[in-house]
């Protein structure tokens, strides 16, 4: 009898044994998978200097979309995606070690994207009514964005949309008119009709004046001839 009983006990001692052996091991994986490392995250600085860049990228391609050419549907869809990319992009950077005011601009930004998505969502379906809503709504959570964004202290993102100027460049007169390239015939022309008007204009003014004296017999004309026009228009008094 004594027999049997020893051997319950132990095949119930092996079984205690293997069972808190196999809580040990679960233990230690869930130990190593809290410990392991997780990414540093950027200083405010660092973040800023990120999200500023990011936010310059779109403000330029924004406002170059005036320029196309393209269609108000294409330019609304396409200024829907920027802006929706680019809240996508401040979001992967990841939350700054400082956190004061980051909860503000990234809610801002996130409303942001999603008014932009409505407008997208309306210009594909050529829905006129939603549009003009979600274009309305999307005003002023741009502004928003653009607030918190200042206050934050970023300096790209709190500005709006970049619009080139044309004839901005070095190449442009003082009336804001291009100037011809250097050598090119309009430059050449240009250099060459002031001296031709010189030439030119005292010989035709000359000439209109030596035949003034000849038609009404008075007056004088220019040079020696005009002395001989004098003395042979007329009879002078007495």
């Amino acid at each position: 009898m004594r027999y049997p009983a020893l051997l319950i006990v132990a095949v119930l001692t092996a079984l205690a044994i293997a069972g808190c052996g196999g809580g040990g091991s679960d233990s230690t994986e869930t130990t190593q998978a809290t410990t392991q490392e997780e990414p540093a995250k950027l200083s405010k600085a660092d973040f800023i200097t990120q999200g500023d860049a990011i936010c310059a990228e779109v403000n330029s391609a924004v406002g170059g979309e005036s320029t196309t050419g393209s269609s108000v549907q294409d330019q609304t869809t396409k200024v829907a995606d920027l802006y929706t990319g680019m809240v996508e992009s401040l979001k992967r950077l990841g939350a700054p070690a400082e956190m004061d005011g980051y909860a503000e601009f990234m809610e801002s930004a996130e409303e942001l994207a999603k008014v932009e998505g409505e407008v997208k969502l309306a210009a594909e379906r050529e829905d006129t009514a939603a549009l003009g809503e979600a274009a309305t709504a999307a005003t002023p959570a741009l502004e928003e964005f653009e607030t918190q964004a200042t206050v934050y202290g970023f300096e790209q993102c709190g500005e709006g949309p970049t619009t080139p100027t044309p004839g901005s460049g070095s190449g442009t007169e003082s009336g804001g008119e291009e100037a011809a390239p250097e050598g090119s015939p309009e430059a050449i022309e240009e250099e060459v009709a002031p001296e031709i008007e010189e030439e030119v204009a005292p010989e035709t003014g000359g000439a209109a004046e030596g035949t003034a004296p000849e038609a009404g017999g008075t007056g004088a004309s220019g040079g020696s001839s005009g002395e001989t026009g004098g003395s042979s228009g007329g009879i002078g008094p007495g």
